[in-house]
């Protein structure tokens, strides 16, 4: 994989020498990390493996889920298959809750399996921040896998030159699926104030076909997204927003939004699905000016998630909600102590609360119950020269989870998260990086309580949940060793190249990890003396394990003005310390090329392709994942004058060649073919 890489930047010398020069960006504007370091920094000063997605590149999907938003960044998978409302993130083998997940710097912690975490339109982002890596240092119990950090639209991201207010509008569609996208988006900046609207969302006309031509049964779900959001500046000095948002979906699904529907009117467990996401973030800025000491950041924020269930063959109904408010508060001070020192520091507390009921009655599959986590955290870069940073943090937190159940223990714990890295600067083009960090995670209330039938084995026998409130939480020892190298006019005048790789190891212990027992039918033919048979016949619970994850991640991104290409490279491996036993989470390895054409400023043309090798390391009661080829095209059109000028129009095809494919750990198939096309209209 590595000769890939570089023979890759070999090519694009010979090709960028070979072609007539054109126009091109004679600036390399810096890749600045925020969101997900809680303090803004240049890429090329951070240890830590992060990608940052923003603009063009997000919008060349045409996204309809997260997925194909970020899914190509290394080391990173969106687990959950086809269905916008099953996705959750898979970073280097850390799935799910084991990843921060962030909307406009609030947490986003609701987890219940097979549910996903996006609950958001991919029209309204506007950059995607991705830290690789345990950061618990900053962020506390979940970031043991990483963070990823996602920012929504303002009005100055929309706002043209002189203008004061605008508007956007966007139409997209999708044939497989016969999936439409409108969105109107209206902003303005009035001096002090800003504002912006937003109202979107994808409403799904058909089934989605796999590679075959076959239905992906029950991937018709629609959705809807609005945001609102009001800023006041009194001063240079200050900001105050306001964001409020709202969104929903619904559709039938199965009872596990992620697996094959089945249909069955004895054993099927498909649902008719609606859910309600309301959340609201509410935060100040305070940088006085000339004040080295004050760069204050304060953030309330909360999310009221509910979700309906009605089976569709008995009507059973189940209501699920979970409630998170948090706050924080983080200050970043600048001084010198004989060299110079950037501190970011602050407390964090937040607190989740979940309800579940069946009918009306309370749920043991989803108990009532509430966590609560607090923290306090500091980090600090020593500038021990002009080329070389130390980074050293600590975090401390404390975390409590009280369930409504007399017969089930409540569980409590902390847990120090230290860490030290370096950033050296051999010269202003390069950096190698490294860092040694503890992360940690604490067990969630499902993980800790769930109770009662987790599936039917037929119309009589059950596979049940076995609560484990003495569940230990995760604990991790993870280094990483990394180099980046940016620079401008490297083998033109006005290109750019960009190139970063790193290699990581976890040492995980108390690693949770679900096991499904597979039916034992002697539970009911053979029960103990004076016990009556029982039809539950396979248990899922959780354990405890210790596990290493290791890996390599490399990025390549090229840009010669009148064409541009990247190259990006995961390759992840890991298993059970004890015996050796496998994950089942470690995702497959894969090679995603890009490459692209700009015969003038106004038209871009090009194609992707990405290469996913097998993954043959799996538990016995899963399968292996499949070695895949998908090539994608895409296309832009922004006319820079006449009646279209401020417009934007694309085109695409994914997976041209309908490749029948899964994700591994997925069991659904992905889309085949699917013409994509959308307009943006600003006004």
């Amino acid at each position: 994989m590595q000769r890939c890489i570089f023979g890759g930047a070999a090519i694009a010398a010979v090709f960028a020498s070979s072609v007539q020069a054109q126009e091109a960006p004679v600036e390399l504007p810096p890749l600045i990390l925020g969101t997900a370091l809680r303090d803004d920094r240049n890429l090329l000063d951070t240890p830590v493996a992060a990608t940052v997605i923003e603009g063009e590149e997000l919008d060349r999907g045409q996204a309809d889920t997260f997925d194909e938003l970020v899914g190509d960044v290394p080391g990173v998978l969106i687990e959950g298959g086809p269905r916008g409302v099953a996705q959750e993130p898979n970073i280097r083998g850390f799935q799910d809750e084991q990843v921060v997940l962030r909307l406009d710097g609030g947490r986003l912690n609701f987890n219940r399996g097979h549910s996903g975490r996006f609950f958001f339109d991919p029209d309204i982002v506007q950059r995607v921040e991705i830290v690789r890596g345990g950061g618990s240092t900053l962020f506390g119990s979940g970031a043991i896998g990483g963070v990823i950090a996602v920012e929504t639209k303002d009005a100055a991201d929309l706002l043209r030159p002189g203008q004061t207010t605008g508007a956007r509008l966007r139409f997209g569609y999708t044939d497989n699926g016969e999936i439409y996208g409108p969105s109107t988006t209206l902003y303005g900046d009035y001096g002090a104030f800003d504002v912006l609207a937003f109202l979107g969302g994808r409403e799904a006309g058909a089934n989605q076909d796999d590679g075959d031509g076959n239905p992906i049964a029950r991937s018709e779900i629609d959705s809807a997204n609005g945001l609102l959001k009001f800023g006041f500046e009194p001063n240079d000095e200050q900001r105050f927003e306001l964001n409020l948002s709202y969104y929903e979906d619904d559709g039938f699904v199965p009872a596990a939004a992620d697996s094959i529907a089945t249909f069955d009117p004895i054993t099927g467990n498909d649902s008719e699905r609606s859910s309600e996401v309301f959340t609201y973030r509410l935060s100040w800025d305070w940088n006085p000016e000339g004040s080295d000491w004050i760069d204050l950041s304060v953030l309330v924020y909360g999310n009221t998630l509910e979700i309906q269930d009605d089976r569709v063959r008995d009507g059973r109904a189940d209501f699920t909600e979970y409630d998170t408010v948090g706050f924080e508060i983080v200050n970043r001070s600048r001084f010198d102590i004989g060299v110079p020192v950037d501190l970011v520091y602050g407390v964090e507390a937040f607190r989740d609360e979940q309800t579940g009921t069946r009918n009306g009655a309370p749920r043991t599959q989803f108990p009532d119950a509430e966590a609560t986590t607090y923290g306090v955290f500091a980090e600090a870069t020593f500038g021990v020269s002009d080329r070389l940073d130390i980074i050293a943090g600590v975090r401390f937190d404390q975390y409590d989870r009280d369930v409504d159940d007399p017969t089930l223990e409540d569980a409590d714990d902390s847990f120090f998260a230290p860490r030290i890295g370096f950033s050296y600067r051999p010269n202003d083009n390069w950096q190698i990086f490294g860092n040694v960090a503890r992360a940690f995670r604490a067990p969630t209330l499902s993980e800790l309580y769930n109770d009662g039938v987790h599936f039917p084995l037929g119309p009589v026998f059950t596979n049940n949940f076995v609560p484990t409130p003495d569940l230990r939480p995760e604990e991790s020892t993870q280094i990483e060793l990394g180099g980046r190298f940016e620079k401008t006019n490297m083998f033109r005048p006005g290109d750019s190249l960009r190139f970063s790789a790193n290699a990581y190891y976890a040492d995980v212990e108390d690693f949770i990890d679900t096991v499904v027992t597979p039916p034992d039918f002697d539970r009911f033919l053979n029960p103990a003396p004076g016990e009556f048979p029982t039809t539950e016949v396979g248990d899922t619970f959780q354990r405890n394990i210790d596990a290493e994850l290791y890996g390599f991640e490399a990025e390549l991104d090229y840009d010669a003005g009148n064409w541009f290409g990247g190259l990006a490279v995961s390759l992840p491996d890991g298993n059970a310390k004890e015996d050796g036993e496998e994950l089942g989470s470690i995702p497959q390895p894969r090679l995603t090329a890009t490459l692209g054409y700009r015969p003038t400023s106004e038209w871009t043309i090009g194609g992707r392709v990405t290469f996913a090798g097998h993954q043959n390391d799996f538990p016995e009661t899963g399968s292996a994942g499949e070695s895949y080829t998908v090539v994608d095209l895409f296309g832009s059109w922004s006319p820079s004058e006449g009646p279209l000028q401020n417009a934007t129009f694309r085109a695409g095809i994914d997976n041209v060649f309908d490749e029948q494919y899964t994700i591994f750990p997925n069991e659904l198939p992905q889309p085949g073919r699917s013409l994509k096309v959308s307009a943006a209209f600003e006004f």
